[in-house]
């Protein structure tokens, strides 16, 4: 380790930044740090190998700078030297971070570790070396690693010894999977890696005592340069032979307890319990709960393992994963035992233990609203049964009422309105597929659930008044524990719109979009994929991706040809002249193809830092009966989850600019959308956030004649509206409430400078919008 003592040379160069970060901190960084010791200020690492990520690196060294955030302040420190040196609890030093003490012990042991570190992923030569520089009069050092990796070496060969023939045949028979073969990097890490799959290959096949002990390597780099000779032993521990441990198991008998009482679980008294029934059939038995019964066959259904087969680990999670699904229980245990009366046999008795959550639920939430500035309230009702028919079917029904303060300007005149909201909606879910056998059988595996539901939406709106009653069908299932598809097959709305302001009649009647405003009723089936690796609690980077596509108005089209249905010539309720369409219900129906596709990416810099990046695209293609886009399909941008610097629905489409004192009321069939945000820890429930958003929303069909709306291929790019801003999240735990302020950087409806504004114009406060809402946007 070299140590480099030099005074800390000033740099006018710098000044600004060094103000600003006095101006910042307003006191010394050091305060805490005692005489004689430094402020561990900086830790860099240098890696000549590309190959080597920098981050990844940096977990293995045994003490950091303080944390950061805004890639500069070191927030939590200052909070911290904020305290006072005589209150050893005082509350700032519990939100702050206390001063890194640079150990020179601990730089010693950091190269070590990365030593080891490198010596495990196959980089034998490689050399490590530290450097210390200290900043003796403002008491703090900085730590710098520079690492040559050398070349890593790589497998020559493998040889494997198993000492079980059964054992060698299923080894072989899977021997396509390996993650070691010649040519193979000699990395600890995947060694470990191809040893869990081979111990849970063996598991698979019936060998439950099979496990990490009976999986060895031995390495022999002397014969050759930068190569590995690797032997594979499987199984070789002497007098194994005949034990358990090569012995395949079969699936006995099955116990199913769901314990009684809310009180937290313990297994030991569980085992104790008294149960004033018992149901047994064939080889299962179930001690049931008194309070909330579930009809046996719910639990057949659900185990992913039968009597009499070999025993597999993948269908003991499987198994697990099912009734976790189905959510509830708050506690699932799956142990396996030798039978009691034949304990040296190769039987294994399966024994599930349960510990339900509550049959019935009710909740209520009340919050304040926010759009465009105006100001409300919405309050829900929940009741929740979660065990209706005893098969553990989910009902739930939710009351909804909502109410927002509005204003608008007519003829320089302000109007206030009371935007009133109010629904209902219920569902019930069956944890098995509802419908053909084909559909059961090809769905067995995937813990399929059947979803119906039925609602009823009422709108009071300054424009006009709007009535949404939906009927639903569909099916959720999951392919893994990340992958998760939701196929509505049936989804039908009808929609209906009177009592019209004549000044937004007035407004529209010449456009296009007149027609999304009329009575229509929609007939579709609608497909979901969600990826997510998003686990809550972990700090971890994660991905989210979700697509979708909805067909609507085929089927009845198709019905209305084969039969012949006259077509309907009529004015519509606004007056906007005559149309020709068939009618179902008394009603037109729409006719269109819609998909989009949305993807988002999370970066945990460290537990106070994170970026999260996303993007969306969508089309919607109305044709047939219905030219237009139900307006309740169609997209928007803007508002608190869009392009933050403007007001929901008032952006675009393209370069349409609406007319002045119009309520904001802007969508249209096409929508590109990018964000990101830099999201930080502040104190406690506090964090905070930068971001910036870009996009628009275009028109897919010529008909719509707002100026500027159409999507052009060559165009659409110089189109797109830039904001950027900051915000506060308050996280209060079971929820998130959120408050950004965004600003307008591009705007696309601006004919001077091209949109920009910034440098060109003089900065109004129209080029600011405020946005409350719960939870994050993405």
């Amino acid at each position: 380790m070299e140590v480099n003592r030099n005074l800390y040379l000033f740099n006018p160069g710098k000044l600004a930044a060094v103000i600003s970060v006095v101006l910042f901190t307003a006191c010394s960084p050091v305060k805490f740090v005692p005489e004689g010791k430094y402020l561990l200020n900086k830790v860099e690492v240098e890696v000549e190998n590309p190959a080597m990520s920098n981050e990844e690196v940096k977990l293995h060294i045994r003490q950091k700078e303080n944390y950061k955030i805004l890639g500069f302040a070191k927030f939590h420190l200052w909070l911290y030297n904020l305290s006072s040196k005589d209150k050893a609890d005082g509350w700032l030093k519990k939100i702050g971070e206390p001063p890194e003490i640079f150990d020179e012990g601990l730089v010693v042991a950091s190269e070590d570790r990365l030593e080891q570190y490198l010596g495990n992923r196959g980089f034998f030569r490689a050399d490590v070396e530290s450097e210390v520089t200290f900043k003796e009069k403002k008491q703090k050092a900085n730590v710098k690693y520079t690492i040559e990796t050398g070349e890593q070496y790589k497998i020559r060969e493998v040889n494997y010894h198993i000492g079980d023939s059964t054992l060698k045949r299923l080894f072989f028979a899977d021997s396509t999977n390996s993650f070691i073969r010649p040519g193979t990097p000699f990395d600890f890490n995947l060694l470990e890696e191809q040893r869990e799959r081979i111990v849970n290959l063996f598991k698979n096949e019936g060998y439950f005592y099979f496990s990490n002990d009976e999986v060895s390597y031995l390495a022999d780099s002397s014969k050759y340069e930068k190569e590995m000779i690797l032997d594979l032993f499987i199984g070789m521990t002497p007098g194994l032979e005949q034990s358990k441990t090569f012995t395949p198991h079969y699936l006995n008998n099955f116990y199913i307890s769901v314990l009684p009482g809310s009180a937290p679980v313990n297994l030991e008294q569980a085992d104790s319990w008294e149960y004033a029934d018992t149901i047994k059939w064939e080889n299962f038995t179930l001690y049931p709960n008194p309070d909330i019964i579930y009809r046996p066959g719910l639990f057949r259904s659900l185990l992913q393992m039968e009597s009499g087969s070999l025993y597999s680990l993948n269908d003991a999670r499987h198994t697990f994963d099912a009734f976790n699904r189905l959510r509830q229980f708050r506690f699932i245990d799956i142990q396996f035992n030798p039978p009691a009366v034949y304990p040296d046999s190769n039987l294994l008795d399966c024994q599930i233990r349960l510990a339900p959550l509550s049959k019935q639920a009710i909740t209520f939430d009340i919050e304040g609203t926010n759009t465009s500035g105006n100001m409300g309230v919405a309050g829900n009702i929940n009741y929740q049964h979660r065990n209706m028919f005893r098969g553990a079917e989910v009902f739930q029904i939710n009351f909804k009422g909502a109410m927002e303060r509005q204003q608008r300007v007519v003829d320089e005149i302000t109007e206030y309105f009371n935007t009133r909201e109010v629904g209902t909606e219920a569902s019930l879910t069956f944890p098995k597929i509802l419908g053909p056998g084909f559909l059961k059988t090809a769905f067995k595996d995937f813990l399929p659930k059947s979803v119906f539901s039925l609602g009823y939406n009422y709108q009071r709106r300054p424009e006009y008044t709007r009535t949404i009653s939906n009927v639903k069908f569909g099916y959720d299932w999951m392919t893994s524990e990340n992958r998760k598809h939701l196929w509505n097959v049936i989804d039908f709305n009808m929609v209906r719109l009177y009592q019209f302001d004549p000044g937004f009649i007035n407004l529209i009647k010449d456009l296009y979009i007149k027609s999304s405003f009329t009575d229509h009723l929609i007939l579709a089936t609608n497909y979901s994929f969600i990826y997510n690796s998003q686990r809550i609690g972990i700090l971890k980077d994660y991905k989210y991706l979700r697509f979708n596509i909805e067909s609507a108005g085929n089927s009845l089209y198709l019905f209305s040809q084969i039969f012949n249905r006259p077509l309907t010539q009529a004015e519509d309720t606004l007056g906007l002249g005559l149309s020709e369409y068939y009618k179902v219900l008394n009603t037109r129906f729409a006719q269109y193809l819609k998909s989009d596709i949305e993807f988002r990416y999370g970066h945990i810099i460290d537990k106070y830092n994170a970026l999260v990046g996303r993007a969306f695209f969508g089309v919607g293609l109305p044709y047939g009966n219905f030219d237009v886009l139900p307006f309740e399909k169609k997209y928007f941008s803007g508002g608190a989850n869009g392009i933050r610097a403007w007001q929901v629905r008032s952006l675009g489409p393209g370069t349409y600019r609406m007319p002045e004192n119009a309520y904001p009321n802007q969508s249209s069939d096409i929508k590109l959308e990018v964000n990101i945000e830099y999201r930080y820890k502040l104190i406690g429930f506090l964090e905070g956030a930068l971001f910036a958003d870009a996009g628009n929303i275009w028109a897919i069909n010529e008909k719509d004649n707002r100026p500027g709306a159409q999507f052009h291929l060559n165009e659409f790019y110089k189109q797109l509206a830039f904001g950027a801003g900051t915000g506060f999240r308050f996280d209060f735990t079971y929820f998130i409430f959120r408050l950004d302020v965004g600003m307008k950087l591009r705007d696309p409806s601006q004919v001077a400078y091209n949109g920009w504004i910034l440098g060109n114009r003089k900065i109004t406060s129209d080029d600011f919008n405020f946005s409350f809402a719960i939870g994050y946007p993405f």
